[in-house]
């Protein structure tokens, strides 16, 4: 029996595993990569927790014990458990292709309203007191510009304009991109970092490396972008590090786990009893501007907020805003600037 090569049927490739299908689906629709390593993991637990049967023969009463374990057994936050029915829907709308009706009839957690914690000025001066180096830094922008801390983390070089003492906030929260204030008495540590990280950058240069993960394919539209100084992390990491998605090796920014640390043990330092957070100076900063007798609205705009930024009425310094608060400049809205 002969067999012809032309005319036969080329070898199929093997079927993609569930969770690689669930990463194509994700980096398809440009979720971030913090969102993909969490649905993967929801959806990871989800399997094994029903001994490792394939989500095709399982349906919503088994999504409902899973969820309901997660409140009952593992007593998750509300925020966790509807995180990870988000997860378990996208697995069976997007990635199974499974339109059932129960998809829509999951109950999702009440996630409750709760107030932020707010530093009076005395106590973020303490916490500020404690921080040096770097890590004081990032913690005086975020309390200086009421960035989120990966919103400063992910500062570029070329996003920082000291002439006109600003901060141009790249893809924030919900992918929109916004101005902010640049603080006076930070301009000069800021320019000193800045040269350091110059520094730093010419060295991994000089070594072969120097490249910077870039976002939407720009790398292979600029190829000289990924080295170009403009584009260098403003806060880089001490070591490079491999890019999980591409392989390659790149210094990343600081990550967040570094400076949520310093700041905690800062707080501890300085005797403050408040859980403390790096988000806290967030809070902190549109508590101290409204005190100030800034207008609302200018603080929405800063933070990149459409509702009123929430406050703690119990809080000496949470007091509204008086009526008529006097018009101010913009490169004097740090409230402790001199």
């Amino acid at each position: 029996m002969t067999f012809d090569k032309e005319t036969a049927d080329p070898p199929s490739a093997p079927p993609r595993r569930l969770l690689d299908r669930v990463r194509d689906e994700i980096r398809l629709r440009h979720y971030s990569i913090r969102t993909e390593t969490a649905y993967v993991d929801w959806i990871r637990r989800f399997i094994v927790f029903h001994g490792k049967r394939h989500p095709d023969g399982l349906g919503a009463v088994q999504v409902q014990e899973f969820l309901s374990h997660l409140a009952v057994e593992r007593n998750v936050a509300a925020s966790t458990q509807n995180q990870a029915k988000s997860a378990l829907l996208f697995l069976y709308r997007e990635v199974l292709c499974i339109q059932l009706p129960w998809l829509d009839e999951i109950v999702a957690a009440r996630v409750p309203n709760r107030l932020p914690v707010v530093l009076t000025p005395s106590e973020t001066h303490a916490l500020l007191l404690e921080l040096s180096g770097t890590m004081g830094l990032v913690a005086s922008l975020l309390y200086g510009t009421g960035m989120r801390l990966l919103e400063a983390l992910r500062l570029r070089i070329k996003d920082i304009e000291f002439e006109r003492r600003e901060i141009l906030v790249r893809n924030g929260k919900g992918g929109k991109d916004r101005v902010t204030v640049l603080p006076e008495n930070l301009l000069l540590p800021l320019k000193d970092h800045v040269l350091r990280v110059k520094v730093l950058h010419d060295k991994d240069l000089a070594a072969g490396f120097g490249t910077v993960w870039l976002p939407n394919a720009l790398a292979t539209k600029y190829p000289a972008a990924p080295r170009s100084w403009g584009w260098q992390w403003v806060f880089p990491a001490a070591s490079r590090s491999i890019d999980p998605r591409s392989g390659a090796e790149h210094r990343h920014h600081l990550h967040e786990s570094s400076i949520q640390r310093s700041v905690s043990a800062a707080a501890k330092r300085a005797g403050i009893a408040k859980p403390c957070s790096p988000h806290i100076l967030r809070h902190s900063f549109a508590t101290h501007l409204l005190q100030a007798g800034y207008d609302i609205r200018t603080v929405q705009e800063v933070l990149g907020r459409s509702d009123a930024p929430q406050l703690n009425p119990t809080s000496p310094q949470s007091s509204p805003p008086p009526p008529d608060p006097p018009a101010r400049s913009r490169q004097c809205a740090c409230p402790w600037a001199p």
